[in-house]
Order: C-alpha cells, then structure tokens, then sequence
C-alpha cells in the first residue's frame, strides 16, 4: 500500500493541537482535577487501565483528562506510555482465591461456601436518571459518609483472613462434575506463559496467548462476540459458576533469598463460567473401553478493575474457542468459535488504529483505483455497445425474413 508523506501545513497542525485545548477549556467550569477523575470514574479509569494493559489508576485517570473522556483513546495513550517502561520484574502466579472479595456471586448454586456478597452493584437498581446529581455538593458528599460510617463501621484490627472464599468450581470439581482442560491445554500450561506484547501470536495460540489478548481486549468487542455465541451463532450456553471483584495480591520473588514478597496489591474482577461438555463420542475413551460421562467446561475471564461484563464476556470466548479446539461442539460453529479471527479483532487499540490510518493520505492508491475504474467502463461500454450491435443485428434479420415470408404468402 502506497502513502504520500504530507508536506508542509505545519501551522493547520498547530492550529489542529490548539483547536482540541480549546474545546477542552472553553467551559465556565474549572478544569477537571486528576483525582476527581480517579475517584469519581471509576469505571472508566478500569476500563482504560484494562484495555490498555497497565494498572496504574492515576496516569489512567491522567489519560482519561487527556483525551476528554475518550477511552479508547485513553487506553492507547497508556499502552504507549507502557511501551517505555522497563521491565524490572516479573510477580509469581497469584490464585483467584486469595483474592480480598468485595463482590462475590454465583448462578449456579443458591447456598455457595462463605454466601453470596452483593457489594458494589448497579444490578439492583432501576434505570432512571438522579436529577439530583445535578445539584450535588460537598455537604451531601460528607453527609452521606457520615451516615455510612454509622451503618458500617470500620474495624480497628481486620482479620487477615476476612473476605477470602473458597472458588466455587472446587466444589463441583470434588463433584466429579467439572471435567479436566483438554490435554493440550495442559501441556501449554507446563511451559512458560506465552509472551504477546514481546512476540508475534502464531496460530493454533496457546491458551496463555489467548487469556492475555482477551484480557486486553475492547470490552465491546469481547461483549458482541460472546453475545453471538449464546444467541445460537455458537455452542456455548453458559452458566455462571463464580464472579469476583476485589483486591488481589502482587507478590515477587526476593532477589536473595527467592522467597515470595508481597509488595502490594490491584483491584481485579475474575468471572468462571460453566457450560456443558459432550465426551461421549471420545474416540480414546472408546479405545480404552472406558465411558466418560458428561461434565462441565470451564471458560475463565480476568481484568483490571471493576470489569464485570467485560470478565463475563472473556470467560465465555475462552470457554467457546477451547470447546472448538477440542472438538466437542455439537452445534453449528459460528465466528466465536474461530480462535483467529477472535484474537486479531478484539483488540481495540490495534482495531481503531486501522481504522484511523484511512485519514491518511491515499492519493497514490485512489489515483490507480480512478484508473481501474476507468478501464473498467470504458470495457463496460465496450461490451455494452457490442451486445447493442448484435441485439440489431439479429432484429434486422428477423425483420428481413419476415418479409421473406410475407411475399411467399
């Protein structure tokens, strides 16, 4: 593909960069304060930090300043910023039940070890509008968290234990109704993680590749596909087995003496999903004379964040890809079940950039494009003047032996 670099027009680009501070500042308001936006955006800070794979809530916030509340600008803003980072260390594998849950629920059994936690959730409420934030002020602010630290208040000495839960799916694994990863899955699983952002993804991608992409991925792209897949362009109808929000640890390794240390901690949502697996027709099993019940597959989600949707719609890809890599999909197969063509379209940040560069300068490409089109109809005419001539070709000799008939009669 051909590009023209574009010369000259230095002062519309000054201009261009003034124009967007402008538009930014042109309010009566005061200019919006980074910690404002952390603390009060949240949403959008997770989804900037998830989608832009770095935890970092005040450059996030930052970001999000930066490019007026675009996020997907705000992520692509970050990814870059991570692009300069070094790289000093890499933390230890860390279990989702070791997570500090604010948020816990299940859709697959009412009674789930430690109870079901509501926690922070706009599930509950209806969907009207609060006038009332219209006129919000700082005296409604401290008023209202007055009367929440009477309602819950804080304890001087938190049990280390408090708010950590056993998963759920432990409980249908000791169930013997939770089958196994296929064993592909569990053989990339020994190796080490599968690195995308140092090298290029290959495919058939390891199930490490696939979790970190998904991670990264646009919340909307993950949401429309895993959508498709349990509107019936797919094989997967899942059930939620376990979501969780909360503070999860970050740990290393001492650089003397190897032992884990606990250096800190980020707020994640992880989402297990459930759905059925068919192993009957297994054709091991039926070389081993052995009958290999039904069971439940697992499809795993993670993010940054308070991501619950986003988890949801990653658990459920995974879940999806992994039953069509391992041949147990029974229904019809749609575009979530391709591994390919998940991995290279839900990127959001690698998705608008292409979409983007068609700003740019095509007159090398249009110029042969007008000419192609213009081969194109002068063929067409061609063709078209050459059917017109045989059309009255073939009319002059049906006239001439009309007439032929006439005079013998």
């Amino acid at each position: 593909m051909s590009y023209v670099a574009a010369k000259g027009g230095t002062q519309a680009v000054l201009n261009s960069e003034q124009l967007i501070e402008y538009f930014r500042l042109q309010g009566e308001s005061e200019p919006l304060k980074v910690r404002q936006v952390q603390e009060q955006m949240r949403h959008a800070v997770d989804r900037s930090m998830s989608e832009g794979a770095l935890y970092a809530p005040e450059l996030a916030s930052l970001a999000l300043k930066q490019s007026e509340g675009d996020t997907l600008e705000a992520s692509f803003l970050l990814r870059a910023y991570r692009s300069t980072l070094p790289r000093v260390a890499c933390s230890l594998p860390v279990e989702g039940a070791q997570m500090r849950t604010l948020r816990r629920v299940s859709a697959t059994f009412k009674d789930i070890p430690g109870g079901q936690m509501l926690g922070p959730s706009r599930d509950y409420q209806l969907r009207l509008l609060n006038t009332n934030l219209r006129t919000e002020a700082d005296e409604q602010r401290q008023q209202f968290l007055a009367q929440f630290g009477e309602l819950f208040p804080e304890q001087e000495a938190q049990d280390e234990e408090e708010g950590i839960f056993p998963k759920v799916v432990e409980s249908m694994r000791a169930q013997g109704i939770l089958a196994e990863p296929p064993a592909q899955e569990q053989s990339e699983a020994q190796a080490e993680p599968y690195d995308v952002t140092r090298k290029a993804i290959s495919f058939p991608a390891p199930r490490s590749a696939r979790l970190q992409i998904l991670a990264r991925g646009e919340v909307g792209s993950l949401l429309a596909l895993a959508y498709s897949v349990v509107r019936g362009y797919g094989d997967v109808h899942p059930t939620l087995g376990e979501l969780r929000f909360g503070y999860l640890p970050v740990a290393v390794a001492h650089p003397l003496t190897g032992e884990a240390v606990e250096i800190g901690e980020i707020l994640a949502t992880e989402c297990e999903m459930v759905s059925k697996v068919h192993t009957s027709d297994d054709e091991e099993a039926i070389r081993e004379h052995k009958n290999v019940p039904p069971k439940f597959g697992l499809g795993y989600g993670f993010c940054f964040g308070h991501s619950e949707v986003k988890a949801m719609s990653m658990a459920i890809l995974d879940r999806s890809v992994s039953a069509a890599k391992s041949g147990k999909q029974m229904g019809k197969e749609g575009p979530a079940s391709d591994e390919e063509f998940v991995l290279q379209h839900v990127d959001g940040i690698e998705a608008g950039g292409f979409i983007a560069h068609f700003k740019l300068p095509h007159y090398v490409t249009f110029q042969a494009d007008i000419s192609v089109l213009e081969r194109a109809r002068a063929h067409q005419a061609e063709r078209f003047a050459e059917k017109v001539r045989k059309r009255q070709q073939i009319e002059e000799q049906q006239a001439l032996f009309e007439q032929a008939l006439d005079k013998k009669e």
